[in-house]
């Protein structure tokens, strides 16, 4: 593995460098389901605003509550381990990047109503839904390049992988995770996209972003994207903890094993109230 490469003097952790990548193709699959929907211009600014404050905030989740897990460990070396480039927990960054990306969208959405163009909140939530599985699988692309303990318990199938010369190293033959949820991710990220397709009529008489008042050309209700995309990257990671190394504390499940099933809970919950309203 490659925690890091090394350019002269500088060092480049690879997790962060496939962060990056993430956010770019994120902000670009988000971009072109704005404009596809009618909902922003590809030169608007919004979805740069809709990605750039929920990775910042998932950062700050992510190391926080990675922290207070621990809090007697954190309180003994607070400054270290808060500026450390290591330590971050799914669970955190998953929630302060969901309540950053709501207020941003709620933000876009008031200011489109001010200017008589009303548009729906969970339309921009389903706009993206593609974009969030997408660069979650890059990112995980990252754990795997710097070897930092996301991989699974042993096993001898041949695709097994051993990171002698991880952050966490192992000389066991252990489940390549992050390439089965990179897989994974990217699956879903292309249902979605498929999902949320304007049908052929609504997209021929959809007018410029600029203009319309309708948030959307797909014959989806608003949600039903959104609702999806809780649905099965819950289901991707509740499933894929059963192989990983993290430790059971809730009814013999993992912490993120929790946060997926209350995920798939409500997933399942917002389809059945989308799909019943008139």
């Amino acid at each position: 593995m490659i925690p890091f490469l090394h350019i002269g003097s500088f060092a480049i952790p690879t997790f962060g460098l496939m962060v990056a990548c993430a956010m770019i193709a994120a902000y670009f699959v988000l971009r072109a389901d704005l404009a596809r929907r009618g909902i922003a211009s590809k030169d608007s600014g919004e979805a740069e605003a809709l990605i750039s404050f929920p990775c910042v905030a998932g950062f700050v989740g992510a190391k926080l509550y990675h922290l207070l897990e621990s809090p007697a460990e954190f309180f003994a070396d607070p400054l270290h381990l808060l500026f450390s480039p290591y330590g971050f927990a799914w669970f955190g960054g998953l929630f302060a990047g969901f309540a950053t990306f709501a207020f941003v969208a709620w933000r876009i959405t008031r200011h489109n109503g001010a200017i008589g163009r009303p548009l729906s909140l969970l339309a921009i939530f389903d706009a993206g839904s593609p974009a969030a599985a997408l660069g979650y699988g890059i990112g995980r692309i990252g754990c795997l390049l710097s070897g930092d303990g996301d991989y699974g318990i042993p096993t001898s199938l041949p695709w097994g992988m051993r990171f002698p010369n991880g952050l966490v190293p192992t000389v066991e033959r252990v489940h390549p995770t992050p390439i089965y949820e990179f897989i994974a991710a990217c699956a879903i990220a292309w249902w979605l996209w498929k999902l949320g397709a304007p049908d052929a009529a609504a997209a021929a008489n959809i007018k410029p972003a600029s203009q319309h008042t309708d948030t959307t050309a797909s014959t989806r209700r608003p949600g039903e994207i959104l609702a999806a995309y809780l649905v099965l990257t819950g289901v991707a990671r509740f499933l894929v903890e059963f192989i990983r190394l993290n430790p059971r504390t809730f009814l013999g499940m993992s912490n993120a094993q929790t946060a997926a099933a209350f995920s798939v809970i409500a997933g399942g919950s917002l389809w059945m109230w989308v799909r019943r309203k008139p």
